[in-house]
């Protein structure tokens, strides 16, 4: 940063965007704090595996000094993707790895793993809860803490998610339902506990869809599958239906019957999974979601453009992150810094919005196909 002095610089939210964001200032020598409402890295799963992309995903990891480390950890056979017909499992379309092994695979708790060793001791606060922020008039931002303290800085970064508490500073929007839930489940063990399941995934992902609901499964690290039911339906089915989502049979029951007709090679998903069902509401912000400048507060990632789970979101949050850091470092104040940043993210993000969409209608189609 061009400056007198080293900016205070507060990043909300400890994903991956406001991770990438604080590394990449810290390799830059400035100094950021971290702060994340959770007590500690481990204090719950960080979801399933992602395909990194060379123009966005992999661009913030070499801004980030890791790109190297990453693909050592990586997976390129990841990237395969096979689509099954719904009613027989006959295989439709293939798609292996790319030559130049373009989008490898990692899972998400492994790359954030990468991103928290790369930080100093201490970059990161746990436990300490953003209830919101108020912009002052001096052109910083107070920090306001659900211990009812404050602390002001020079920036605050919202890169706190889809319910943001940073966001309302800058905008009144809210994520709506998309509707369409995921139901999340998994096996352990596949290769020799699930073979005929790790044969039919591959060594990638594995989709099968019919008229408003689709099966993907996906390899993880360590042998593991994590699989997700999607359905078009209310945000409160399980509600509706009567269903116990801790009633691991009933859920069952309920969805055999919604995929009866499907073959029983897919229907295994359903019925022999090793956890439990979690129910995910897919929602998103308004597209195109843009605001008014406001001196001292940003947003990057899902705060800021929240979208469809269909490959792009993780992957511009960081690049986000790694745009915001190069910006204040290289711009001579910390507000040059966020409009040259803001400039760049909100377009790119409304295009990104518009494909997510598309891609949610794809995975989970309204009618047969």
């Amino acid at each position: 940063m061009n400056s007198a002095r080293d900016p205070r610089i507060a990043i909300v939210g400890a994903g991956l965007g406001g991770l990438t964001c604080a590394r990449v200032l810290e390799r830059h020598g400035s100094s950021v704090t971290v702060f994340e409402r959770e007590a500690s890295a481990d204090a719950r799963p960080q979801g399933g595996t992602l395909d990194l992309h060379a123009d966005t995903g992999q661009a913030a990891l070499r801004a980030a000094g890791l790109l190297d480390r990453f693909h050592a950890l990586s997976r390129p056979e990841g990237e395969e993707w096979r689509v099954l017909d719904f009613a027989t499992a006959a295989l439709l379309a293939h798609q292996g790895p790319s030559a130049d092994g373009g989008r490898p695979e990692i899972d998400r708790g492994r790359l954030r793993g990468l991103l928290l060793d790369s930080l100093p001791e201490g970059a990161v606060r746990w436990d300490r809860a953003v209830t919101g922020v108020a912009p002052l008039a001096d052109g910083t931002c107070r920090l306001l803490f659900g211990d009812g303290t404050a602390e002001d800085f020079d920036l605050v970064v919202g890169a706190d998610g889809a319910w943001s508490r940073v966001r309302p500073a800058l905008s009144p929007a809210v994520p709506g339902y998309t509707g369409v839930t995921f139901v999340e489940t998994g096996f352990d063990h596949c290769d020799t506990r699930h073979p005929d399941l790790a044969r039919l995934v591959g060594n990638g992902s594995m989709l099968a869809k019919g008229a408003g609901k689709s099966l993907v499964a996906q390899r993880n690290g360590n042998g593991h599958i994590r699989a997700y039911i999607a359905l078009r339906a209310p945000e409160d089915w399980q509600v509706a239906s009567g269903i116990d989502l801790g009633d691991q049979q009933a859920v069952r029951t309920h969805l055999l019957r919604m995929f009866d007709g499907w073959d029983e090679s897919l229907r295994y998903i359903l019925r022999n999974s090793d956890s439990g069902f979690v129910n995910r509401s897919l929602f998103v912000l308004p597209a195109p979601h843009t605001w008014e400048h406001v001196p001292g507060v940003t947003l990057l990632g899902d705060a800021a453009h929240l979208m469809p789970p269909v490959g792009l979101g993780a992957n511009l949050a960081m690049l986000d992150g790694a745009d915001l850091a190069h910006a204040l470092v290289a711009e001579p104040s910390v507000d040059d810094a966020v409009r040259a940043y803001e400039s760049i993210m909100l377009p790119r993000s409304i295009e990104a919005a518009t494909g997510s969409a598309r891609g949610l209608d794809r995975l989970v189609p309204a009618t047969a196909c």
